[in-house]
């Protein structure tokens, strides 16, 4: 018997994820089909198909209407929507996001669900098992699924061992969690259902508590050579500014974080207890929002403009909640994007706002479970708890299934 984790049991997960792949992509296919597509052998292939079918994952479809010569038609295999879900959730600084989708990608649902910067990890993970058991109506399968796509806050790639995430969600759920930065997740849910759906060269900019973004290069994310791309919120902006959290001085997160906006705004006289209200009151033309706003979006536009002429994206997307002051914030980004980015780029450049909202990075970690998008195809194997979750005969649930 192949011990969990092993090369046989690793061998076998990935023939089972080929054929789901397959039935997700084609839809309902023969066995025959299944072989020539799979590449498998006839008794390898028969043998996993039996093993889905015995877990729920794969059910018969309806029998085809035209013969197959002589004999019964051919018999066709298909996903079983009712099987299982791909689960994202986002743990982000101040609030938890998750979504689902069952494996015809047929979005399940999402829920978000603010809590207190400094809520220990055992009670956030409490809190994502109650979120994802209100989308699924408390029966949570995640079937031949099998894992989890999770995002947190900050690098991602060092080899510091698991992430508390990772280890308290595979106690509950009994599955791998696969695990990235949430704002790279956001970037590339955006990249593949949201505002740079099918663009093969996308920079992806997050304005919320912190400053990060996320990269697709030539059609595939970018993670660095440690995990480590995308902290743009790191870049120097001001040499005599305030001292950032990472340890450096005038970083662009030191004035363009929901924070550093808020209290500029009150230091101009200004009341505001949220970005709704700062919104509403540059919505509103007032001139301390507004002026606020507009040297906040200089300030932006200029490192944006100069990651352009390093990297040479055709789309910005600019999400986080600050994004949500509109033209106050993203017409000064676009005016010093015109006024910096090299003249032969300057108008092939398109700056977009996101579209995902607060699940996107949701969303990017159930992207990371199906792995099938192009902008996956040179990602490299993230920190993850990959090893078979010790669980049971086929088709049966962890005891911590339903949350």
């Amino acid at each position: 018997m192949s011990q969990p984790g092993g090369p046989l049991s690793q061998l076998r997960r990935g023939h089972e994820e080929l054929v789901l792949g397959l039935l997700r992509k084609h839809g309902p296919l023969s066995r025959g089909e299944l072989g020539r597509r799979c590449g498998l052998s006839r008794t390898t292939l028969y043998d996993i198909l039996a093993e889905l079918v015995a877990g729920g994952a794969v059910v018969t479809a309806s029998e085809r209407e035209t013969p197959r010569g002589r004999g019964r038609p051919a018999e066709t295999l298909t996903l079983n929507p009712d099987a299982g879900q791909a689960i994202g959730i986002d743990f982000a600084r101040r609030g938890l996001h998750v979504a689902a989708i069952n494996p015809a990608h047929e979005i399940v649902g999402s829920a978000s669900e603010p809590h207190d910067a400094d809520l220990p990890w055992e009670q956030r993970v409490e809190l994502a098992g109650r979120l994802v058991g209100s989308l699924t109506g408390g029966t949570l399968s995640l079937g031949a699924l099998s894992a989890i796509g999770v995002g947190v806050v900050g690098p991602v790639g060092e080899p510091a061992g698991p992430h508390p995430a990772q280890v308290l969600l595979r106690e509950r759920f009994g599955v791998p969690v696969l695990l990235d930065n949430n704002t790279r997740l956001a970037a590339l849910g955006e990249a593949i259902w949201g505002a740079a759906a099918g663009v093969r060269d996308v920079l992806y900019l997050r304005l919320s508590h912190g400053v990060g973004g996320g990269l697709v290069v030539g059609g595939s994310l970018h993670r660095g050579a440690y995990g480590l791309s995308g902290e743009f919120g790191h870049i120097t902006v001001d040499q005599d500014g305030a001292r950032c959290d990472c340890g450096g001085t005038g970083c662009l997160e030191t004035v363009a974080s929901i924070r550093a906006v808020l209290d500029a705004y009150r230091a101009a006289g200004g009341r505001a207890g949220d970005v709704p209200e700062l919104a509403k009151a540059a919505g509103a033309g007032d001139a301390a929002a507004l002026a606020v706003l507009d040297g906040v979006g200089a300030g932006i536009g200029g490192v944006l403009a100069a990651l352009c002429n390093a990297i040479g994206p055709s789309v910005i997307v600019v999400g986080g909640e600050l994004a949500e002051t509109g033209s106050a914030l993203m017409d000064p980004i676009e005016r010093e994007l015109r006024a910096h980015v090299i003249p032969i780029s300057r108008h092939r450049v398109s700056l977009r706002r996101a579209t995902l909202g607060e699940v996107a990075g949701a969303l990017g970690g159930i992207a990371l479970v199906l792995h099938e998008s192009p902008l996956l195809s040179r990602y490299p194997p993230g920190p993850e708890l990959a090893e078979d979750p010790p669980t049971t005969q086929p088709g049966t649930r962890p005891a911590k299934e339903n949350p």
